[in-house]
């Protein structure tokens, strides 16, 4: 009879329950988040089977366990936490949970309904390493972001010049200018030829002269000159520019190494081709959408083809192909919003950088403006036009060429 193992994954311990296939328990056990628990697990599955008759459903489809089970053999099949959330019902009327039940629902539920959940699809290292860079990095910048803008508004509360005198505040210039007068105290003796030398210094390569630098600090309103409150919060805006400095280096970094990785992969070769996929954008979409079987890790499997057989799956799964929901006499058309998030942000950002060198992406994203689509709709109707072309050129495992594509060629 064939067996079904539900894990559910915890911090220290983990849950895990295997049916056989009248959903009837088994065995039902915990094991410690530590090598001779993870041992543990593999020994105790052992008893009910090999490991591939031994199929696993998990929810967090990466870590430590899923590569252990995964380097074992044994099939995992990831289950969202949407759906498991939605199956409570099924089990129990009231609102309890617990690890060894949700352990339970998870193994139930690839035996009832694995047929309709997708296996979990081993990458190669390359394809791993890139996305840990891409994500790593998407997490830095997001943090960046966030850093600015409080720091911006410090400087507004006491300082509104410093942040205005240059056009991004996280630049290493505009860093360094609040690290060496963060408050209007300090700069009191500014004047064009300090400024010059302090431009000088730090390698500023604006086309912004020092009087006009001047002018937009002091044209903006009065700081608070002198105080307690003001030195305190200038050792406040000399934190927050260290710490800005740091992310800024990081990411500088990663961008070199993110550059350096995807120029070595033969799929990163590919979206590289299309028109100003540029190179951070490019190894987003490469490693959102994975190898091919010839650098899979665990076997020949991982293929975009396989995961995508047809390119309205892959837009769906990149968010730009929109959903219908229709029920009796109603109907309407929604955008989607389940699906790969850092996909459908790669794959937008360069449909929108397309439209500047192709002529074609042009003529969709004005076309789209001209029946009334805002920007973002416009932009994601231009990237599910790129999805065609992507998926084929993906298919085929050749880069992208102009002189192939016939709808371009008419539009130029």
């Amino acid at each position: 009879m064939p067996m079904f193992v539900g894990l559910d994954w915890g911090g220290l311990r983990h849950a895990v329950c295997v049916v056989d296939g009248s959903g009837a328990v088994v065995d039902r056990f915990e094991v410690a988040h530590d090598r001779a628990g993870l041992d543990a697990l593999l020994v105790r599955l052992h008893r009910h089977g090999t490991t591939t008759e031994l199929p696993v459903a998990i929810e967090r489809p990466s870590g430590l366990v899923v590569d252990r089970l995964l380097a074992a053999g044994h099939r995992l099949v990831p289950v969202h936490p949407n759906l498991l959330k939605a199956c409570r019902p099924r089990y129990r009327a009231a609102g309890a949970k617990s690890d060894p039940g949700d352990a339970f629902m998870l193994a139930d539920i690839l035996r009832t309904d694995g047929h309709r959940l997708r296996p979990l699809e081993p990458q190669s290292d390359g394809i791993l390493a890139l996305r840990a860079l891409v994500r790593g990095r998407d997490d830095l910048v997001a943090q960046k972001v966030a850093l600015t803008n409080q720091l911006r508004s410090l400087l507004e509360s006491f300082w509104p010049g410093a942040a205005a005198i240059f056009a991004d505040l996280a630049s290493p210039i505009a860093l360094a200018f609040v690290q060496r007068y963060p408050t209007p105290d300090a700069a009191g003796r500014l004047g064009p030829k300090r400024l010059a030398k302090f431009l000088a210094t730090h390698g500023y390569s604006g086309r912004r002269t020092p009087s006009e630098l001047l002018a937009r600090l002091r044209a903006a309103p009065d700081g608070l000159a002198g105080g307690g409150e003001a030195d305190a919060k200038g050792e406040l805006v000399r934190a927050f520019a260290a710490q800005l400095d740091g992310l800024v280096a990081a990411i500088t970094r990663l961008s070199s190494r993110i550059a350096h990785e995807v120029r070595g992969l033969p799929e990163g070769s590919i979206v590289q081709s299309f028109p100003r996929a540029g190179q951070v954008c490019a190894a987003q979409i490469t490693a959102e959408l994975g190898p091919t079987p010839s650098l899979a890790r665990w076997g020949p499997r991982g293929d975009v083809r396989a995961r995508f057989p047809t390119e309205a799956q892959l837009a769906a799964e990149a968010g730009v192909a929109p959903v219908t929901k229709a029920s009796g006499k109603s109907r309407g058309v929604v955008c989607r919003f389940a699906c790969n998030k850092r996909l459908r942000a790669a794959v937008t950002t360069f449909a929108d950088n397309s439209r500047h060198a192709s002529p074609w992406a042009a003529h969709i994203y004005q076309s789209a403006r001209k029946r009334g689509c805002s920007h973002p709709h416009a932009i994601r109707i231009l990237a599910r036009a790129w999805i065609r072309v992507l998926w084929r050129a993906w298919h085929d495992r050749q880069p992208y060429d102009p002189a192939k594509h016939q709808a371009a060629l008419k539009v130029a």
